[in-house]
């Protein structure tokens, strides 16, 4: 197959160390890194770039979760596109919807760091959390949640996605094994110490970025046919689809 990468800049490493491996042929695009703090610019942005895209290609994989419902509203027009179930990019970080839970459950306070965070980051931050935003947002958030899926599935959502946790206690270093992470490591460890916050190194895991490279899109990607959009669906797949609207 020939596919067309368009992702995140903070998923540089895992994205070319994976396009490098796969037995097809990828053509990569990357977007800013800090995109995702305002979710309908990069959602115009990602729109922007699918429909520029040469029907030369057979797929469209897009390496980024949901990203604050960013994601959630993307037309496929003549290429199919193929999107991550994922809230947002820890869980690519992490290897699995799984896991992130878990670290969700164990560790909510949790501040994350990667490689490419620290060496791109400029006036939007050096790092992810779960549990970001403030509390008016938070109820503003859930309001909508409530209205649109419901109050048992707004309850979970605002789970999941950490609206309720305002406060970190803990930073997180995940090392993906690509290159030498020793200098943004000590950096996100240092932040830690500043902040008083417990310093952790975790592995990472490629899985999912490599399986979207590798077109192993059984169970854990979104498959968006031409005339159709992603939409989040407010449950344990994160998204689905919906016939599009007219542009």
């Amino acid at each position: 197959m020939r596919l067309k990468c368009i992702g995140c800049e903070a998923l540089a490493r895992p994205i070319y160390w994976c396009a490098a491996q796969s037995p097809h042929t990828i053509d990569v695009e990357l977007l800013r890194y800090g995109l995702h703090n305002t979710p309908a610019d990069l959602r115009a942005r990602l729109q922007e770039r699918i429909d520029a895209t040469d029907d030369k290609y057979d797929a469209i994989v897009l390496v980024y979760g949901l990203c604050g419902q960013a994601v959630a509203g993307l037309r496929a027009s003549t290429t199919r596109l193929v999107i991550p179930r994922a809230h947002d990019c820890i869980t690519l970080f992490l290897g699995s919807r799984a896991r992130y839970q878990h670290e969700f459950e164990h560790h909510p306070g949790t501040y994350w760091y990667v490689q490419d965070y620290l060496e791109r980051r400029d006036s939007t931050g050096s790092g992810l959390a779960i549990g970001a935003g403030s509390a008016a947002e938070s109820e503003k958030k859930y309001a909508e949640y409530v209205a649109k899926f419901g109050k048992d599935n707004a309850d979970y959502l605002m789970q999941v996605m950490g609206e309720w946790q305002k406060h970190y206690n803990r930073a997180a270093f995940v090392d993906l094994g690509i290159g030498d992470a020793a200098r943004t490591q000590a950096q996100a460890q240092e932040n830690a110490a500043q902040r008083g916050w417990a310093f952790e190194r975790i592995t990472g895991d490629l899985m999912l970025v490599r399986r979207l490279l590798d077109g192993d899109w059984q169970n854990d990607f979104l498959i968006v046919e031409p005339g159709q959009q992603s939409e989040m669906s407010g449950d344990d797949d994160v998204m689905r689809c919906a016939q599009g609207a007219e542009a």
